[in-house]
């Protein structure tokens, strides 16, 4: 049976191209970066070209691109790093209520330690409040962390305007980009961002790396020991296939962004045009006007979400209820509650999100499947 790939919001297929950059790093040079020797020289040399690649996608130097596992320890790092290396000065965080888990539960974890964090709300569309978040500022807040681009919901947020609010306040700014970097243009100097983290698996690179900017000057505490690699900021010898992986990906991405982010968005609108045309009572969840590209994230009234992704999968679909790291779990989506969708729409929302490899042949197969489960009657037991 052919994969009718539909989540690419939770992971990519890794590029040709990417992988044709990785494979030496596999096999012949397999040198340690810290090495002095000239294969070590030589992987040191592809290391410092990835983060050349990876600075230009958000227009920053290299030397404030930190590599990281993934996305999760970048956010980790941000909050925990600025906290711990501003606990004098204050203990308190601003973020929002539709973050993703790698965010909610680090600040959960701080808060364990003695920081406090306020939570600003969103709106209908997904957008946070910025009357809310002006009022939440005080004396002792160190930091605001609000993603750029939600993951279930593909909402974008006025990332200029929360990033002049901290400053004027004196207040360092870091955005979770990791469903934003690759899909939309982000300049952080333009826009900014103090600290920026980003995920490879997102951008047609492989699981397992990702990457931090953090601007050049801002201070923050390693919460890893070990060795002195990545400027002394995060130990442990370098997984040089993976960030080579990323470097390329980030290249292939800043080149094409415009041609992407067409493709994507014609892909989505072609396939909510065909779903509004052969499926009655859905229910959009999120605005349509500032979202990424490739996002639809759908209620079908009266469909429970997980039958009707088992019924999807039996004819080769992948889509998703919200966020892959949440999978499994049984609760209501806390985006959704966030932006006030009742229950029983909550209990019927998919996001379908789209990637280069999708095609209008594989759109029209989803919408006659999906047309074909819901006209029938779906056991929900």
């Amino acid at each position: 049976m052919d994969i009718r790939y539909f989540d690419n919001s939770a992971t990519t297929k890794i590029k040709e191209e990417v992988l044709k950059e990785m494979f030496p790093y596999l096999s012949i040079q397999y040198g340690n970066p810290s090495s002095i020797y000239s294969i070590g020289r030589n992987a040191k040399r592809a290391v410092e070209e990835a983060r050349k690649r990876v600075a230009a996608i958000i227009n920053c130097r290299p030397e404030e691109i930190y590599f990281t596992s993934c996305g999760s320890e970048s956010d980790n790092t941000a909050l925990k790093g600025i906290a711990y290396a501003n606990k004098e000065k204050g203990k308190h965080i601003i973020t929002s209520k539709i973050e993703h888990p790698a965010i909610l539960n680090t600040c959960e974890n701080l808060q364990k330690h003695g920081f406090e964090v306020s939570y600003v709300g969103v709106n209908k569309d997904g957008i946070i409040n910025l009357e809310e978040l002006k009022n939440l500022i005080r004396k002792d807040t160190v930091l605001i962390s609000i993603m750029f681009a939600n993951n279930e919901i593909g909402t974008i947020q006025p990332i200029e305007e929360i990033a002049k609010i901290a400053h004027k306040n004196n207040i360092l700014f870091h955005t979770d980009a990791v469903q934003a970097v690759g899909n939309i243009p982000i300049d952080v100097e333009k826009m900014g961002i103090d600290m920026l983290s980003l995920s490879g698996h997102k951008i047609y690179a492989p699981k397992g790396i990702g990457a931090l900017y953090i601007k050049k000057g801002i201070e923050f505490e390693r919460f890893m020991d070990g060795g002195h690699q990545e400027k002394n900021k995060r130990a442990g010898t370098e997984n040089v296939a993976q960030i080579v992986g990323l470097g390329k990906a980030c290249q292939i991405a800043n080149q094409d962004l415009e041609n992407y982010q067409e493709k994507l968005r014609g892909l989505r609108n072609y396939c909510l045009e065909k779903i509004k045309e052969n499926i009655p009572n859905i229910h959009i969840n999120g605005t349509m006007e500032k979202r990424l590209p490739g996002n639809i994230n759908i209620s079908f009234k009266g469909i429970d979400s997980n039958e009707l992704l088992f019924r999807l999968d039996e004819f080769g679909i992948c889509a998703s209820g919200g966020s892959a790291c949440s999978s499994g779990d049984n609760s209501p989506s806390h985006v959704l509650t966030a932006i006030g969708t009742p229950s029983e729409l909550e209990k019927s929302a998919i996001r379908f999100t789209f990637g280069d490899f999708n095609t209008k042949e594989d759109v029209d197969y989803l919408v006659k499947v999906l047309s074909e489960i819901i006209k029938e009657p779906i056991d929900l037991h």
